[in-house]
C-alpha cells in the first residue's frame, strides 16, 4: 500500500501563490508517475499536471500551463506543485495522484481557494 499525505493548501488572493506538496510512504518502488489533479464544486476532477518517474518529463492541462510548476524529489517521494498568478477558477480541492504499472493511489486532497 502507499500513503499519500498533501499539504499547502490555504486561502489566497487572486494573483497570489501557493506551493503544494505530496509526500508518499509505503510501498514507493515502481512508481510510474505522479500528479495533481483538482476538483472544483459540482465539476468532475481534472489533471492539472504529471511527472512521469523515468526521465522526469511533465504535462500540465491547458488552464494552468505557464503558470503551474510539477517538481518531484525522488530521494523524498515527494511531488511539489508551485501554483503562481492564481485566479478565482483555480479553486478547488486539489489531489494527489500515484501511478504505478497496475495500481493507482490518491491522496485525501487539500482545498485552495483564491478569493479578494
Amino acid at each position: 500500500q502507499v500513503q499519500l499525505v498533501e499539504s499547502g493548501g490555504g486561502l489566497v488572493q487572486p494573483g497570489g501563490s501557493l506551493r503544494l506538496s505530496c509526500a508518499a510512504s509505503g510501498s514507493v518502488f515502481g512508481i510510474k508517475a505522479m500528479g495533481w489533479y483538482r476538483q472544483a464544486p459540482g465539476k468532475e476532477r481534472e489533471l492539472v499536471a504529471t511527472i512521469i518517474s523515468d526521465g522526469g518529463s511533465t504535462n500540465y492541462a491547458d488552464s494552468v500551463s505557464g503558470r503551474f510548476t510539477i517538481s518531484r524529489d525522488n530521494a523524498k517521494n515527494t511531488v511539489y506543485l508551485q501554483m503562481n498568478s492564481l485566479k478565482p477558477e483555480d479553486t478547488a480541492v486539489y489531489y494527489c495522484h500515484l501511478r504505478k504499472l497496475f495500481q493507482g493511489y490518491w491522496g485525501q486532497g487539500t482545498q485552495v481557494t483564491v478569493s479578494s
